[in-house]
């Protein structure tokens, strides 16, 4: 049976791939950004917070190499609210963990050019040392890997490939811009809320015919992607470890997956993290059109 995502705005990006020290320390950024022309408002006040965190990031804990952010954005009657977190890619030595109240902006034009002050805090941790990595990639209407995409149509199949260098656990999570965290995988038939993988096998999920060897065809979960407005935006988190893990505590939606609220994933997905220094998340984002 066929569960159907109705996709909406929001926005995000992100990788975590390396084991981390179990303190966290308050942190403080601030970083202004020249736009150039052809950058929206909305874009130059992303970029700015996500230069904003790395400065933060590098301040505390020294040189940060590459730094990619998770925003949901909410677009009412032309007021948007915005959400944000935020997880560092490899080789960095911090990772921020969460925001600490809204970041703050300052917008001017020196010259005609659009100039984004932020400021932004935050609970932040040290990273130290690299000890595990997966690969996870977003398939349309195949379950090959030259199927990546992170452009969909409304009607098109949605698979997730997935590998680990070790054993462990995965869990997937998607997140719509009305803020509800719907859990993808495990699979609803699931009735210990885990999913455990071996390591370097490669695994195809919301796919029947890849269920083999974890599950049963009849006990997954398949996916197609909706669109109600001209286009959209979605976000995948996939949550991985080498240690087991269980899925937050969620509520069964007649034809969709199980979800709670984006505030209660996120004090999940911290809880977890900060108590599982192994722990990894990637956040995917993809856009559909009808």
């Amino acid at each position: 049976m066929r569960h159907y995502i109705f996709v909406m705005i929001l926005m995000f990006l992100g990788v975590a791939t390396t084991s981390y020290a179990q303190r966290t320390r308050k942190v403080h950024g601030e970083y202004i950004y020249h736009a150039p022309e052809n950058v929206s408002l909305e874009q130059a006040k992303k970029t700015a917070l996500s230069r904003a965190q790395i400065q933060a990031l590098g301040d505390e804990f020294g040189t940060v190499v590459a730094q990619h952010n998770a925003t949901l954005m909410n677009n009412t009657n032309g007021s948007t609210q915005t959400d944000f977190t935020s997880l560092s890619s490899s080789d960095v030595k911090g990772e921020w963990l969460e925001t600490i109240g809204e970041p703050k902006y300052e917008i001017s034009y020196e010259q005609g050019m659009l100039v984004v002050k932020c400021s932004v805090s935050g609970k932040a941790r040290e990273l130290v040392a690299t000890q595990n990595s997966f690969v996870a990639k977003i398939l349309r209407n195949g379950t090959e890997d030259r199927f990546e995409s992170d452009n969909f149509k409304s009607g098109d199949d949605l698979y997730l490939s997935y590998q680990s260098s070790t054993k462990g656990y995965v869990a997937v999570y998607l997140i719509d811009d009305s803020k509800n965290a719907y859990c993808l995988l495990p699979y609803q038939s699931s009735q210990d809320g885990k999913v455990r993988v071996d390591a370097n096998t490669r695994y195809v999920f919301f796919n029947s015919k890849t269920a083999a060897p974890l599950f049963q065809p009849a006990d997954v979960d398949e996916y197609n992607m909706t669109c109600e407005k001209a286009a959209e935006t979605n976000y995948i988190y996939v949550i991985s470890s080498p240690n087991p893990f269980v899925k937050a505590i969620d509520n069964a939606v007649a034809g969709l997956p199980r979800e709670l609220k984006y505030e209660d994933f996120q004090k999940w997905l911290t809880k977890n993290r900060t108590a599982d220094k192994d722990m990894q998340v990637e956040i995917k984002t993809i856009s559909v059109k009808k």
